[in-house]
């Protein structure tokens, strides 16, 4: 007898995506440590088993879980870069829609320590968006691509991460129709009016360097004071 596979069975997916969106849920509801493959498996609505047979263990369904969200952010990031968002409507709505339900598990996950699989993706899509925005600048960056792109992702994490004070301090909360309109706005604000001109930029900048060139004297002296280590008899 000859048995056909068609690859996997629509069902085994359907209760993979209920397992994995389970454990969002627990993770960012009790942390890591806390949550359990019971607790998972009972809001799933399959057994201890099933969870184990499609995840192996909780520490690869947490990296399943950080997996999935990369690749929407992935997915979302080209949509908006090909124009295609633009064309479906509101392409900060969409990403909202999108990612409202993991707010608290990326939250949660950030504060942790994890995620690492999710934030190094958005390093990476941050990358590509400053290689467009280098064409048009002006002046030459003084720091490199990437480590701009890290900084970046991760003060627009931070948000999330301190969403509870952000809410508090805008007035209204942060994962609400309204606090998205306004962070929205802040946020078009605050990038479309830089802090600093470029004159007060090369200040600062010439500032740095004599502190720096100071410490690189301070260093090379200490170097020089240092007594020899050899053994004596």
């Amino acid at each position: 007898m000859t048995v056909t596979t068609t690859g996997p069975d629509p069902e085994d997916l359907t209760a993979r995506a209920r397992i994995r969106d389970a454990a969002m849920q627990h993770f960012g509801e009790h942390g890591f440590e806390r949550a359990t493959i019971r607790g998972i498996a009972e809001t799933a609505g399959v057994s201890s088993g099933l969870v184990r047979h499609h995840f192996g263990s909780k520490q690869a369904l947490r990296e399943a879980c950080d997996a999935y969200l990369a690749r929407m952010i992935r997915r979302l990031n080209d949509e908006v870069r090909s124009g295609d968002a633009l064309l479906k409507g509101n392409p900060v709505a969409t990403a909202k829609a999108a990612m409202g339900p993991y707010q608290q598990y990326l939250a949660r996950a950030l504060a942790e320590g994890s995620a690492e699989t999710v934030f190094d993706e958005m390093v990476e899509l941050s990358e590509q968006w400053l290689a467009d925005l280098d064409k048009t600048r002006s002046d030459l960056p003084d720091v490199d691509r990437k480590t701009r792109a890290t900084v970046g992702t991760a003060m627009a994490l931070a948000i999330a991460v301190l969403h509870k004070h952000v809410s508090r301090g805008m007035g209204v909360d942060l994962f609400s129709p309204e606090g998205d309109l306004l962070l929205a706005r802040t946020l078009i604000d605050i990038y479309s009016h830089p802090m600093l001109s470029l004159d007060d930029a090369a200040d600062v900048r010439a500032v740095l360097d004599r502190i720096q060139a100071e410490q690189t004297k301070t260093d090379r002296g200490a170097t020089l004071r240092r007594p020899e280590e050899h053994p004596h008899d």
